[in-house]
């Protein structure tokens, strides 16, 4: 593993919680992974992607992501490629013959390209070693973003003879990740229960603040400073018309920006988000429309003009600044008006009872001649007591669920064809879970408020965000947040010994960097980090190199910044600020001079284990499993071999890969129906292998 880390991603070493769950994807188990945004995911089942026996399906949900992935691993020298709706049928049919032929090692899907049985039973005979999910929030209704089309992934695995699963996120509560692994059976029949890693939330590098503004010049006037300051960032807005008019507003301000939202053709949104990604323009003003496929890691800052839905899709923006490790700003201006928003948004997604029984019975009229060609809006505007146009779409999408009406894209065109399935059935019939939308409606609006109870915490905000997240270990109180940050003057107090040496070791690491970096790489240099940049500029060779990683990085930077404010540190003016020792800092660390400082809360943070300590042993097939058979198994191989090379030599593990074999072995199924209990053996594979496979096992059942 740490070979192909070095050889072909070019880090040294993993970052936190990678390499066990990586370990746990190779051991074919299946695995939920929750990290931070630029904490390393795509790493997590790319790196086993190359030591799997077979295919690693990637459910990614935006086009632009799936290019930037797939040109990055070609770069690696990485085969892999992407089916999604921008390729001609004949070149999905050519990359599907790739598959099958073994020419890539991983392959982006869409999730709504499994909409089509057609495509499923195509994929279905391909050895899917791994079925990775990005953004598996989407797959819960109690999560910030919820996706219908990542339900059908459920359908999908049992299709594809259960492979094991990789689901990721960035933000996920507790109750989310339990929905998840409920949604995607994860651990189900014969597997293991999931392995769950979740990664620490905390980033210290971010200014969390929140701006009480009275109106929209206010606003303004706060987001032009914001940018004249730090230069480079986004500006998320909840609508499309806000994301115009505050676009507008910069431009007339003399700002350069570029606008994004849904509502834009999808050049244009193409040609936007390359403006702002290639460095053209340094700052977006845009709804959370653009967020996954952003990976710039120099953002300065990121505003919120609305407050969000929830503190889920709060963070996940935020954590869009700074991924550099360098300081960055997150700021939410707050006006309780702009909470009615939010709340339209939530009666949209869930709609009553009440609104879907008069949308039925509106298009059994509208629809009594035959399919209708409307959008939703006009449809909305026939039924009685309809004033949320989202509701009506909802309602759309759940009636056709529940099989009552058909639709789809109009011949050439951006609009629905709307029609009835027949015979029409009366509402009490139809199967839509009523009380649970109701549910989902008190969940969502229990989201909303806490998202508003942050606006008004008077306490840490980190320790609120972290806490949200099921964090137990959060600290009770940062240097980084505005409501820590107007307490600290009044804590100030002259050092301990001990504290006097933790000092000058700070102190002495920001002087031999001799002002060449900033906050980020200070902190990195002395706890330690194993950052790949770090060790290309060498400063693992420094003799301040690690003094303080016991500490933890959030202790050192929080140190860092009242040492600051104490004036025994200089910060650089311009983008990006670097530091450096003020002649107060130096008799400081030569203890001329002791200063009176606003010291960090020590926290409980501890030292990462070595490589040695966390390397865990693989499972080796037929280990604690007595019904495991070497000869079947011994068998079986020889068999895929022979079938293997009949096929023109396709790679063994197109036709079963090992973990496969190890469970044929095991079960020694004597009927389809038992083979299709076999892990990697859907109705494809089945019809395609099974009675041979069958006939072979079938002298090692009778013993």
């Amino acid at each position: 593993m740490h070979q192909l880390l070095e050889t072909h991603f070019g880090f040294r070493e993993f970052l936190e919680g990678q390499q066990s769950a990586m370990e746990a994807i190779i051991n074919g188990e299946d695995t939920l992974i929750v990290m931070p945004t630029g904490g390393g995911k795509s790493l997590c089942y790319q790196l086993p992607a190359m030591m799997l026996q077979g295919i690693t399906v990637v459910v990614s949900p935006l086009i632009a992501l799936m290019k930037d992935q797939v040109d990055g691993l070609a770069a690696k020298k990485i085969p892999a490629t992407c089916i999604n709706s921008s390729l001609s049928e004949s070149e999905i049919g050519k990359r599907i013959d790739g598959l099958a032929h073994g020419d890539y090692r991983l392959v982006y899907v869409a999730p709504e390209r499994f909409k089509s049985k057609r495509f499923v039973e195509a994929i279905s005979p391909l050895s899917i070693a791994l079925f990775a999910i990005d953004e598996a929030h989407c797959i819960s209704q109690w999560g910030h973003d919820f996706r219908p089309d990542y339900l059908r992934l459920k359908w999908v695995l049992e299709n594809l003879g259960q492979p094991p699963v990789a689901a990721l996120t960035a933000t996920a509560t507790p109750e989310v990740r339990d929905d998840i692994i409920a949604q995607l059976s994860l651990g189900k029949g014969r597997r293991k229960p999931p392995k769950v890693f979740v990664s620490g939330f905390a980033r210290h590098n971010l200014t969390l603040a929140v701006t009480h503004t009275a109106n929209k010049a206010a606003k303004l006037d706060c987001i032009v400073r914001t940018i004249r300051a730090m230069k480079t960032g986004i500006v998320y807005c909840a609508t499309r018309k806000n994301v115009e008019r505050v676009t507008a507003d910069l431009k007339s301000s003399g700002i350069a920006c570029v606008a994004y939202h849904g509502g834009m053709p999808e050049k244009e949104r193409t040609k936007q988000q390359d403006r702002f990604m290639t460095g053209g323009c340094p700052v977006a003003v845009a709804t959370n429309a653009f967020g996954m496929g952003v990976d710039r890691s120099d953002l300065r800052f990121v505003i919120h003009y609305d407050v969000p839905g929830s503190v889920e899709a709060y963070y996940q923006e935020a954590g869009r600044a700074g991924r550099d490790g360098e300081p960055a700003r997150c700021e939410l201006l707050f006006n309780y008006a702009d909470v009615r928003t939010q709340e339209f948004f939530i009666q949209g997604a869930n709609p009553t009872r009440e609104i879907i029984a008069e949308l039925y019975s509106t298009l059994q009229v509208l629809c009594k001649n035959g399919p209708i060609e409307m959008p939703i809006s006009e449809i909305a505007e026939h039924v009685i007591g309809a004033k949320n146009e989202m509701a009506v779409g909802t309602g759309l999408y759940l009636l056709e669920r529940a099989g009552c009406i058909h639709r789809e894209y109009a011949q050439g065109g951006r609009t629905y064809t709307t029609q009835l399935n027949l015979p029409v059935k009366p509402l009490a019939e139809v199967t839509i879970d009523f009380d649970a939308l109701k549910t989902k409606l008190e969940r969502d609006g229990s989201k909303l408020r806490r998202m508003i109870d942050f606006t008004g915490h008077r306490g840490c905000r980190h320790q609120f965000i972290l806490e949200y997240f099921g964090d137990t270990e959060a600290a009770r109180s940062c240097a980084v947040c505005d409501n820590c940050l107007s307490h600290l003057n009044v804590t100030t107090r002259l050092p301990t010994e001990s504290e006097t040496v933790t000092i000058q070791k700070a102190l002495s690491c920001v002087g031999r960097l001799n002002g060449r970096f900033g906050r980020g790489r200070v902190t990195q240099t002395l706890v330690g980090s194993h950052a790949k940049e770090l060790l290309d500029l060498g400063l693992d060779r420094l003799p301040t190199y690690g003094l303080l990683s016991t500490e933890g990085a959030d202790y050192v930077w929080s140190l860092i910044e009242a040492l600051i404010k104490a004036c025994c540190i200089e910060v650089s003016n311009g983008e990006y600020p670097t530091l450096s020792l003020t002649a107060l800092g130096l008799e400081v660390v030569h203890r001329k001079k002791t200063v009176p400082l606003a010291m960090p809360t020590q926290t409980d943070a501890k030292p990462k284990a070595t490589r040695a300590a966390r390397a865990k042993s693989r499972h080796v097939a037929g280990d604690n499993d007595p019904s495991f058979n070497q000869e079947a198994f011994e068998a079986l191989r020889t068999w895929r071999r022979q079938k293997a090379a009949a096929m023109g030599n396709v790679p063994a593990y197109i036709i079963y890969p090992d973990a496969t074999l190890e469970d044929l072995a095991s079960r020694l199924p004597q009927t389809e129906a038992e083979l299709m209990e076999v892990r990697g053996i859907g109705p494809a594979k089945a019809s395609k292998f099974g009675a041979e496979t069958i006939f072979l096992l079938k002298p090692f059942a009778a013993t």
